[in-house]
């Protein structure tokens, strides 16, 4: 009699444990992941496009995937979903940005870092000093919520395959390099 109630008790636990782990949540670190991967496409489609090395017709077939792959993005962001879900959109980019790059293959690098290179290299620098705790809390949120800001407002610029002007990415440019320069205090 113990040993059946001990059983029930251990499944039970087990069950709810299992369930626990699979609940629905909303996931910041995928929303901010696959911003700066759509940024990042989207820079590469337009210097593909700019150099030559993809034809108008190849730019706008990865635009309409982006698009599409945003308009899935939009639909999860600040949703309680499942990881999965993230996971797959994440494939997705992955995916198409392997196809930019290899279609964009005979493209010459460019001397200065573009601003979605940036952005990404923002994101690891902030993750990193999180972790090892050589920022404090509300610091990392302030540098999380700035870095958070200037992503969004250069997906609005680049939304529907529109290339950011000179200016608009100066000014993404300048607030990225101001960033910077404030993480660095904490090297």
């Amino acid at each position: 009699m113990k040993n059946n109630i001990f059983a029930i008790v251990l499944m039970v636990f087990v069950l709810a444990l299992i369930s626990g782990c699979a609940t629905i949540q909303t996931w910041p670190d995928s929303e901010r992941s696959a911003e700066s991967k759509m940024v990042v496409i989207q820079e590469n489609i337009g210097d593909g496009l700019k150099t030559g090395a993809l034809s108008p017709d190849q730019s706008q077939m990865f635009l309409t995937t982006l698009k599409g792959i945003r308009t899935d993005y939009m639909s999860l962001r600040d949703k309680k979903v499942h990881e999965k879900e993230w996971n797959a959109l994440q494939g997705r980019l992955d995916v198409l940005g392997d196809e930019v790059n290899r279609a964009a293959s005979r493209t010459t690098k460019f001397e200065e870092p573009r601003n979605g290179d940036r952005i990404l290299t923002l994101q690891r620098r902030i993750d990193d000093v999180r972790v090892s705790g050589r920022l404090p809390q509300s610091e990392g949120r302030e540098f999380q919520t700035r870095l958070d800001s200037i992503r969004r407002e250069y997906m609005r610029m680049t939304n529907e395959g529109r290339y950011a002007a000179h200016e608009e990415r100066a000014d993404i440019s300048r607030r990225l390099d101001s960033l910077e320069t404030d993480l660095n205090r904490f090297r």
